[in-house]
Order: C-alpha cells, then sequence, then structure tokens
C-alpha cells in the first residue's frame, strides 16, 4: 500500500526530489504515515480502515491537533491525502 501511495502522489505531481536531489514530499508524507502507523499501533491497512476517525483527531479542534499541526500540517496533510487516495 505504500508503494502505491507513492505512485498515487507522483500521479498527482507531487515531487519525488528536491532540485538538490534530496527526498521531498512523497518521501516526507510516507514518512508521516509511517509516523502515524507507529503512533496508533496500526499498520497501513489498519489506517486506512480508520482514516475518517484518525484525520478527525488529528485536525483542527482533535484531540491530537498539535500533532496534526507539525511541521507545518504535513502530519495532516499527508493524512488528508491519504485519505484521498483511498477513495
Amino acid at each position: 500500500m505504500k508503494e502505491k501511495f507513492a505512485q498515487y502522489l507522483i500521479n498527482e505531481g507531487y515531487s519525488e526530489t528536491t532540485p538538490r536531489g534530496k527526498p521531498s514530499t512523497v518521501y516526507d508524507y510516507q514518512k508521516r504515515i509511517d509516523k502515524v502507523c507507529k503512533m496508533e499501533n496500526m499498520t497501513w491497512e489498519e489506517l486506512a480502515d480508520s482514516i475518517g476517525r484518525i484525520i478527525t483527531q488529528y485536525d483542527v479542534g482533535g484531540i491530537k491537533e498539535d500533532l496534526g499541526n507539525a511541521s507545518k500540517r504535513a502530519v495532516i496533510n499527508a493524512l488528508k491525502r491519504f485519505q484521498e487516495f483511498l477513495t
């Protein structure tokens, strides 16, 4: 699922690398999803089954909003892109 998510992001126009050749958004969003899975003690598949509930928790007003806001909201943005990928 992780690789399919990366391909989805690439197809949507997200960058794989920066102009200097370092990992960019595609890699970062995968890493953010990995981190949420670890914090929630879930696999990617389990996260997929609970994505609506998790987004509610990590988004504005949610009980984990501070985690969702980390790194200029990269965590919540990764979760939202993952949800789009799933639909």
